[in-house]
């Protein structure tokens, strides 16, 4: 997990935008999601997000660049790779190029209680 030490700007969208898509939601409840990137910051560290009467905790908000990706970021994504990731990111998102230089807000969480 990267550390962030910076003051975050302000959320340009709200914590119940974060995750949305049906199948990241089950993705989430079912614990093999644990993270998720935006375009925008969603929620402060410490906020917690509720998908169908479960809560989750942000534990880290920081931007990352698309080249810098991993397998194992993929992984907290609920992706096998990084080209699975990839290749789901550009279906949802069509005609959106892949840009390694492009920057995204990572959100990490986890289940509380």
């Amino acid at each position: 997990m990267k550390e962030n030490s910076t003051p975050l700007p302000p959320k340009t969208c709200s914590i119940d935008r974060l995750v949305t898509l049906p199948e990241d939601v089950e993705k989430v409840l079912n614990g093999i999601k644990t993270a998720t990137r935006r375009n925008g910051r969603y929620a402060d560290i410490g906020e917690t997000m509720e998908l169908k009467d479960k809560k989750f905790r942000i534990d880290n908000v920081y931007k990352q660049k698309l080249g810098e990706l991993t397998d194992e970021d993929a992984n907290r994504e609920g992706y096998d790779s990084l080209s699975a990731y990839k290749e789901a990111i550009l279906a949802i998102h069509p005609g959106m190029p892949w840009l390694p230089e492009m920057e995204v807000w990572v959100h990490e969480f986890s289940a509380q209680g």
